[in-house]
């Protein structure tokens, strides 16, 4: 029996508990395999991958996590009794994880990575979502899979004035004036997260000292289990740039520059298509075979984007942005409040090219949001949805529920402005705010925190 299937666990010391890692005892056909224990929550990360798909241009990762109600002790409720489609904790797990790893990942990866997460025990107290990311870490770290090195997690509180490391959910839910969550590795932080009660800017610095000095603790034990049952890393060789192609594509650096500065956003990409499509037709000249033809078509435009967002880069520090402005300019804004007379409060907020109209709906405490999970059930009075219809960028595509950026972004603006929310004594509504995006040249989350403050 390989090494790595024997069972094997480290364990640290945080905030005054113990968290243990083990491998080799559960799911060991994956290329990695973690569980972390934590108090009595217990989560199971896997991850796998897979030969790159022919044709592929771009890193297929996929992050999932679920909380199975068992966990708990508890029986879904519904007609189906069964765990249906993610709840919205759920997605923010996934999006967080995602966006701590992606970076790791060797530049020009192609293989299929899967990235696996399940909850089997929560004690009532311990969060799951950052057993999840740690779990996450040291599964893509002891396996097989390209990955640069180990990562940490963890999540700081402030509690009766001070900074409180790996706070309960109950603890976080209210009392705690800070929820911030931190990745990063020995070095550095990869990835914030947070919402705060108006925390001052040097508490908030030094939540992130501590949050590093936490985190540098479980990169150390990842690296304690690595040693003890890590696979060797499979071996991958970025792929080869075609330097005189890459060359011919240098030629039209003055033209696509000079496109980047048009003014606005729709006639700015109409010029920066016009240049690659000359660049295209051009380099692809000749060719007759279709498979190499599309080869061909493929690398130069690959090409031409990484040139663009090098011109980007050298626009912004030679003064301007791609727009013109200057560092220090932002955008016309213009905010038309009462836009739509028949809601109880409705703005359309307009900065640059992006647009929102972001409507409140006041209702009574029966209009609460009951979210029921593997936590103990409670209640909201103040939620955000946010919708990205296509037709806001120009595009059409398949019209669902809200997808994972809907909701990450939803949650986002709902978390800035429910820190400046009246206190319930004295404004005892449940309320609702529901932002459309119309436009959209970034931002568009942020547009959604402008439109749902004024009165």
């Amino acid at each position: 029996m390989p090494y790595w299937f024997e069972p094997t666990s480290v364990s640290v010391d945080i905030g005054g508990r113990t968290m243990t890692l083990e491998t080799g005892k559960v799911a060991k056909q994956a290329a990695g395999a973690v569980t972390v224990t934590f108090g009595d929550t217990v989560v199971l990360v896997t991850a796998v991958h897979s030969s790159p798909r022919p044709g592929i241009d771009f890193f297929p990762l996929t992050v999932d996590f679920v909380e199975k109600f068992a966990a708990a002790g508890k029986i879904p409720g519904g007609f189906f009794k069964r765990e249906g489609r993610p709840t919205t904790k759920e997605i923010l797990t996934m999006r967080v994880i995602d966006r701590a790893i992606r970076p790791l990942f060797p530049k020009g990866l192609k293989a299929e990575v899967q990235v696996m997460s399940r909850v089997f025990g929560y004690d009532g107290s311990t969060s799951s979502d950052i057993l999840a990311m740690i779990a996450s870490f040291a599964a893509l770290h002891i396996s097989n899979i390209p990955f640069e090195r180990a990562l940490g997690a963890v999540r700081i509180g402030h509690l009766d004035g001070s900074l409180s490391g790996m706070p309960t959910d109950q603890e976080r839910r209210e009392p705690s004036r800070l929820d911030l969550v931190v990745a990063g590795h020995s070095d550095a932080i990869v990835m914030v997260e947070a919402s705060a009660k108006q925390l001052p800017e040097d508490e908030m610095i030094d939540a992130l000292e501590m949050a590093h000095n936490e985190i540098q603790k479980i990169v150390a034990l990842i690296d304690e289990l690595r040693e003890k049952v890590g696979k060797p890393k499979m071996e991958f060789t970025p792929p080869e740039v075609n330097e005189e192609l890459q060359s011919a594509v240098e030629g039209y650096r003055d033209r696509l520059k000079q496109a980047l500065r048009t003014e606005g956003k729709h006639t700015r990409d109409e010029a920066v298509s016009a240049v690659k499509k000359d660049g295209i037709e051009a380099l692809t000249r000749g060719i007759e075979d279709e498979r190499e033809l599309y080869k061909r078509t493929k690398e130069v435009k690959n090409l031409f984007y990484k040139l663009t967002g090098s011109l980007e880069r050298e626009l912004i520090l030679e003064g301007t942005r791609v727009d013109g402005r200057r560092h220090d300019e932002i955008r016309q804004i213009t905010i038309e409040p009462g836009f739509i007379k028949m809601h109880h409060g409705s703005a359309l907020f307009t900065r640059g090219e992006t647009q929102a109209i972001v409507s409140t709906t006041l209702g009574t405490p029966d209009d609460e949001a009951i979210i029921d999970g593997i936590e103990d059930e409670y209640r909201k009075r103040f939620y955000l949805h946010y919708s990205f219809p296509p037709f806001s960028v120009g595009e059409t595509r398949r019209i669902m529920g809200p997808g994972r950026r809907e909701i990450g972004h939803g949650m986002l603006a709902e978390r800035a402005l429910s820190a400046v929310l009246p206190d319930h004594d004295r404004f005892p509504y449940t309320v609702r705010i529901v932002s459309e995006i119309l436009e959209s040249n970034g931002s568009s989350s942020m547009a959604t925190v402008c439109g749902g403050c004024p009165r």
